[in-house]
């Protein structure tokens, strides 16, 4: 798949395949493979998410993600036997802490409400996460001011969110649910190249700014499909 503009799908990093049984709910666990692909993914997309936020922000996108997703790996280590939510609003806090930019707050603030709308105490179905994802999106709307179209994370993030809502109704298991989310929240990114951005430090630009594709959302649609990959689909 491309665009115009000469982005693809390969601008994407690809994840290795996984040999486990598909996941059915998103349990600790599954929090854990979780957050130990996303730190795998995004050390191998740290220079890829580093160019391009040199072409529109501050070069520091990739190394920020890095460091949040070893301080994440660190944080769920100390948390024996917590619940996925436990885990997933740890996550949060982690990337909050350790995230420099602005990124670190979007990021803590979208795990930590993921987490909060977990069930507390059990495995999340489908549906469950779905519902999560829609709520974890709102927050960071609420942070950032960001819309679909005006080229940060929120243009990977509220598409996935849309799919995965759309096929937790209609049935779909969790593998099944996360290949949705994820081809869509790929194709949210790769759309934010002919964009003009709006919010962020790529507004400044203006005009400039087209053209490039968006590191928040790039990295987004890699932990979404971090998640795909922890979970056998």
């Amino acid at each position: 798949m491309s665009t115009p503009n000469g982005a693809s799908r390969a601008s994407l990093p690809s994840a290795e395949g996984s040999t486990a049984a598909p996941s059915t709910h998103l349990d600790p666990a599954l929090v854990h493979r979780w957050i130990a692909e996303m730190d795998r993914r995004l050390r191998a997309s740290e220079a890829r998410l580093t160019e391009l936020d040199a072409a529109i922000g501050d070069a520091d996108h990739g190394a920020n993600m890095t460091r949040g997703a070893r301080a994440a790996l660190s944080a769920i280590g100390d948390q024996e036997g917590a619940s996925a939510a436990r885990l997933v609003s740890a996550v949060g806090h982690a990337l909050s802490r350790s995230v420099g930019g602005a990124s670190g707050p979007l990021y803590g603030t979208w795990f930590t409400a993921l987490g909060r709308s977990l069930p507390p105490d059990a495995p999340a179905a489908p549906g469950d996460l779905a519902q999560a994802l829609v709520a974890a999106l709102d927050a960071v709307q609420q942070l950032g001011a960001a819309e679909v179209g005006d080229k940060t994370m929120v243009d990977a993030l509220a598409p996935a969110s849309r799919r995965a809502t759309d096929a937790a109704g209609s049935g779909a298991d969790l593998a099944g649910m996360l290949r949705l989310a994820v081809g869509a929240a790929e194709d949210g990114a790769l759309a934010t190249v002919p964009l003009q951005a709006r919010r962020g430090r790529a507004s400044y630009l203006g005009a400039r700014s087209i053209g490039h594709q968006d590191p928040g959302a790039t990295s987004a649609a890699i932990v979404l499909d971090a998640l795909r990959t922890a979970a056998g689909a």
